[in-house]
């Protein structure tokens, strides 16, 4: 299925020409995607970890500021 179009022409063109060839012009590094991902997996969970029970909950405070501070 086509995307839609985008108001850039620009990255109109740089479409057409993937199109035309066959594959995109710019490919992913396999390598920097794995440790990209192995570092998400882990990161919160050791943030969590190496942050103290008072700092979570001024994180926690903070957060839920920011959420009600919206309505």
């Amino acid at each position: 299925m086509r995307k839609r179009s985008s108001n850039d022409p620009i990255k109109n063109a740089l479409r057409a020409v993937e199109e035309a060839i066959g594959e995109p012009l710019h490919k992913k590094n396999p390598a920097a995607v794995a440790l990209g991902r192995l570092g998400g997996k882990k990161g919160g969970k050791a943030r969590a970890k190496a942050l103290s029970a008072e700092d979570r909950s001024k994180i926690a405070q903070k957060a839920a500021k920011a959420r009600w501070a919206k309505r």
